[in-house]
């Protein structure tokens, strides 16, 4: 290694222990639910964005295993030469008929599917308005386009428009947002974005990552939620939260999709998702469609863990959504309180800059439709036992 280089990571490293940023990543040891393995020890879940469960219900895991049987276990090429399999048409079909869009497209990840669609509908020339607070993969999107980025205050309405007038807008207009902002909980306000988009001639984007399996009927997501079915022109999703499987996806008009099949790259130079992932995925969504119970249990357990939280006087942030942050402040706090609870055998990871700002540290608490009442009862008692052991209540 370049000593230049190696000294250079050294010193990183040692600043981020120094001020508690440095994240140790745990090794989990047995499939997701409310109870898994966490270094070789047995931990209440708190961390997985397994809101349904469905990451190993039995269904999915079952049809997973029969696309291994049927198909192998990759696609071997990329979906523009080769790759392109009937698994991942008729997980396209299904996908948009259950969001209601004419046409989907599916990627390796949300990520990825962020990475492909605004480069491809935006470049130099054209502006984009972009929430502060927008996921990491929005804005390497962002940058990736080359166009001119206004970053408005998060979920600023006023901010919004007062960017949409500056006098330094030029080309095409994007407004993009998440639906749900992962770290808060909170939901954008889609309706008063959609209404501004109209006004300015600008095209919606929404990654609805943590929108679906959550909002609207039967877990649809952000669109269905606000009924605004053919008014967001660009959605985003990805797989690997409420879904429990891996890839991303993006929906809208059939220009739009036919277009990215041109334009995505991404889609262009990356192998397509997995046999059994995409099989996967078409169970997950068939046990969305035919039944919400796990949606309403999601909302049941988040509702009530809010609910006691606060009574104890936890600061639960004004989250609208089963995202639960339980604000901190301090960065090494945090981790100090992560570290206790993992010894009261909870699973709670701290949350610290840069992915939250600097004094906004917390723990992220991820409640899942798998949890019982008494598994939530189990973690407010571990929660209050060290919130006042740390002065935090």
């Amino acid at each position: 290694m370049n000593q230049t280089f190696q000294k250079f990571m050294e010193d990183e490293l040692s600043r981020l222990r120094e001020e508690g940023l440095y994240n140790t990543i745990r090794v989990i040891g047995s499939p997701q639910g409310a109870w898994i393995v966490v270094d070789g020890k047995k931990m209440l879940n708190f961390c997985s964005n397994n809101y349904l469960g469905l990451a190993n219900h039995p269904e999915v895991v079952s049809a997973a295993k029969a696309a291994l049987d049927k198909y192998g276990a990759g696609p071997a090429a990329v979906r523009s030469i080769a790759g392109t399999m009937t698994l991942h048409e008729e997980l396209e079909a299904k996908l948009a008929e259950f969001k209601g869009a004419e046409a989907l497209l599916t990627f390796q990840s949300g990520f990825c599917s962020n990475l492909a669609v605004i480069p491809a509908l935006v470049g130099k020339g054209d502006t984009i308005f972009t929430d502060e607070l927008n996921h990491a993969s929005i804005i390497d999107g962002c940058r990736l386009s080359r166009a001119k980025r206004k970053i408005y205050k998060h979920c600023d309405m006023a901010s919004l428009e007062e960017k949409l007038n500056d006098e330094d807008v030029e080309g095409k207009k994007l407004i993009v947002t998440d639906s749900v902002f992962s770290m808060d909980g909170d939901i954008a306000p889609l309706p008063d974005i959609v209404e501004l988009a109209q006004k300015y001639d600008a095209l919606v984007m929404v990654d609805d990552a943590h929108g679906e399996g959550v909002l609207g009927s039967h877990g649809k997501g952000a669109v269905d939620h606000f009924h605004l079915h053919g008014k967001v022109d660009v959605e985003v999703g990805t797989f690997s939260k409420a879904i429990g499987t891996v890839g991303g996806c993006v929906s809208g008009s059939k220009i739009l999709i036919e277009f990215l099949k041109q334009k995505a790259r991404p889609f262009l130079f990356s192998s397509a998702v997995t046999p059994a992932d995409v099989a996967a995925t078409i169970k997950a969504v068939e046990i969305l469609e035919r039944d919400d119970s796990l949606v309403k249990k999601l909302w049941d357990n988040a509702n009530y863990f809010k609910s006691k939280m606060k009574e104890q006087g936890f600061d639960v942030g004004n989250s609208q959504t089963p995202i639960t942050p339980v604000m901190i402040g301090d960065a090494k706090v945090a981790v100090k309180m992560e570290e206790r609870l993992r010894e009261e055998d909870i699973f709670a990871k701290s949350i610290v800059f840069p992915t939250v700002p600097r004094g906004k540290a917390r723990i992220r608490v991820m409640i899942s439709a798998t949890h019982s009442k008494e598994d939530l009862d189990f973690a407010l008692e571990k929660f209050v036992k060290v919130g006042k052991e740390l002065g935090i209540i």
